[in-house]
């Protein structure tokens, strides 16, 4: 149902159902400025257009809206679905929006006969076991190291695995069991498996005892150095039960949600989310929501928990600091994840203590978002002085990467509101110009970036910035003015005597005198910050490009290695790597190699 521009809106609201739905406020670009759920749709809409009682964020919205769409729902749980799908696709401006990020990564360990223990992220497959989802991969990272030390569990991918035909350095390190060549026996390994499936359960009690019976068992039989194996994992877990400070004992899946908010609601907010699995405290990781300013802490709490969870998964238990509307949420959750949720508003002791923590930890991650953002904003003001431009907000940096001419990689990074932006990060690669050609490289990224402007999409940076001297920006300055964009702002940036840092130069287009600034100047250190963000998005770029050519091009270059025999090759060592380390007898196990072969592989290899 849609109230067209000029409405009148005391009409439209009469003629609203009182039944659940979603409602959307459009302006007059037909864009939706807001979207709502609501039990009454015709009591919710109407309260917008009162005299009185509105705040003054949502007079500024209701100032806004040239019209209104609105979808019954059969429940206030599907309004709420459908409210926070639209949400997501439409990013209204007077909605709090919470950036929607990729799958939580998990500890894996896989279905195999000798299970791989790995580094997950994605969809989840009932063939292997899976743990937590953590706060990020690093924390992954962390529990995996420490599972190899403690466990010894193999981490090879498959084809590694099954084609060792003597164990390799993670072994020797006593960071694995070496089951790829029988030097553990399958129960035994099960047995490590099972042990560490536990401890990522909390039942690290458990896991203790089971080790501690397998030592005496061994010291029993006069396996003194099986013994003291046992002996320095009891050890080492022991040491790791102590730094898990948060530990309740049991074995507890829980999510805490903080939220603290600048000026009591009328600034930046953070919401903090803590993540509990087995009763051991993973870590945690901080949200910073667009248009949050204005809102209320329990709004925003709110939010976050209809954008974080629906169609995510989520624990038994979430505790949170504020009191919310919850039962709607509770029940969509629960029919979600197929068992019960409880949202915890009012947690006591051990809980109560989580909760703390992360209002704790939200303060600070606050503080220093304002802190790093004031900095931000000083540096900006400096370089808008500096370069005597006003309503400098958005910049665009641009480098070239290659090396002697291969695998050319432009970059183009983005600098908006006081942030680098990088889901708004672009590769481009470079090809067609002469190899080594850096100014055609540089035509060649404007061109494609800025070609969609010239036609009327989209709009210009603030500024462009040009990793380079007076060649490249002689370059860039011919492409944007045959596509008509002569009103670009154009600034190059040109390492100093000895490419030192501090000694750019800064060149303007069609000004011979390049302007530098002091080593300490505020807008020098935004326009290094930029350019080193450029530089080493370009070199990665180019670094992976250049592997991956000359991966696949070491093989296909020796006479003799075809398709077949290159598969059999990389399968059976795991990569390149493997194949490049293979003594001539090893190369030759390969199927389809014979020694003259294996002799030829192994000297053009090295």
């Amino acid at each position: 149902m849609l109230a067209e521009s000029g409405f009148d809106a005391k009409s439209f609201c009469s003629s609203l159902p009182s039944q659940p739905g979603v409602y959307r406020m459009m302006n007059a670009a037909g864009q939706a400025i807001y979207v709502g759920k609501a039990i009454d749709l015709r009591k919710r809409v109407s309260s917008y257009f009162q005299k009185n009682g509105l705040g003054p964020r949502t007079k500024l919205m209701v100032s806004q809206i040239a019209g209104v769409e609105t979808t019954v729902t059969r429940s206030e749980a599907e309004a709420l679905l459908l409210e926070n799908n639209l949400i997501k696709a439409l990013t209204p401006r007077y909605n709090i929006l919470f950036r929607d990020d990729k799958s939580y990564p998990y500890v894996l360990l896989s279905g195999h006969r000798f299970p791989r223990l790995g580094f997950y992220r994605g969809t989840l497959d009932k063939k292997h076991h899976y743990f937590g989802p953590f706060p990020n991969a690093g924390m992954v990272r962390e529990s995996i190291q420490l599972l190899q030390k403690v466990f010894r569990i193999r981490t090879c991918e498959d084809s590694v695995f099954s084609n060792r035909t003597r164990p390799c350095l993670l072994y020797q390190i006593k960071r694995c069991s070496g089951p790829c060549v029988d030097l553990i026996t399958a129960e035994a390994y099960r047995d490590d498996v099972r042990d560490a499936e536990l401890f990522l359960q909390g039942k690290q009690t458990e896991v203790l005892e089971s080790i501690g019976r397998k030592m005496r068992e061994a010291a029993d039989s006069q396996e003194y150095e099986q013994a003291a194996l046992f002996r320095d994992q009891i050890q080492a877990l022991r040491r790791i039960r102590e730094k898990q400070f948060v530990d309740s004992g049991k074995a507890l899946d829980a999510d805490v949600v903080a939220c603290v908010s600048e000026n009591k609601g009328n600034g930046r907010v953070c919401v903090n989310l803590a993540m509990v699995r087995g009763g051991r405290h993973l870590g945690d990781k901080s949200f910073f929501p667009q248009n949050a300013e204005g809102y209320d802490t329990p709004e925003v709490v709110e939010a976050f928990l209809t954008q974080h969870y629906l169609n995510r998964s989520v624990p038994n238990l979430v505790i949170v600091g504020e009191k919310i509307q919850r039962d709607t949420l509770q029940q969509l959750l629960a029919e979600q994840s197929g068992h019960k949720v409880t949202i915890n508003a009012n947690p006591i002791g051990d809980r109560r203590i989580w909760l703390d923590m992360a209002t704790q930890n939200a303060r600070l991650a606050l503080e220093q978002m304002l802190s790093r953002q004031a900095s931000q904003e000083e540096r900006l003001q400096a370089l808008q002085q500096a370069l005597d431009m006003t309503g400098l907000g958005r910049i665009e940096c641009f480098d070239i990467s290659h090396t002697l001419g291969e695998a050319t990689i432009a970059s183009c990074v983005v600098y908006d509101n006081f942030a680098m932006r990088n889901s708004e990060y672009r590769r481009y690669n470079i090809t067609g110009i002469t190899p080594g050609d850096d100014y055609a490289a540089m035509r060649d990224v404007l061109s494609r970036r800025y070609h969609k402007v010239a036609e009327g999409e989209g709009s210009l940076p603030d500024l462009i910035l040009i990793d380079g001297g007076r060649g490249q920006v002689n370059a860039a300055e011919e492409v944007l003015v045959e596509l008509g964009l002569n009103d670009a702002n154009l600034l190059g940036v040109a390492k100093g005597e000895e490419r030192k840092p501090g000694l750019e130069q800064l060149i303007f287009p069609g000004e011979e005198k390049p302007l530098q600034l002091s080593r300490d100047h505020p807008g020098l250190h935004l326009i290094q910050q930029i350019r080193d963000e450029a530089h080493r998005f370009a070199i990665y770029g180019h670094r992976a490009k250049l592997g991956k050519a000359r991966t696949s091009s070491s093989l296909e270059q020796i006479g003799g290695v075809g398709a077949k025999r290159r598969q059999s090759l990389l399968a059976r060592f795991g990569g390149l790597k493997g194949v490049q380390t293979a003594s001539i007898e090893e190369l030759q196990q390969a199927d389809g190699i014979s020694r003259a072969l294996a002799e030829k592989i192994y000297r053009e290899l090295h």
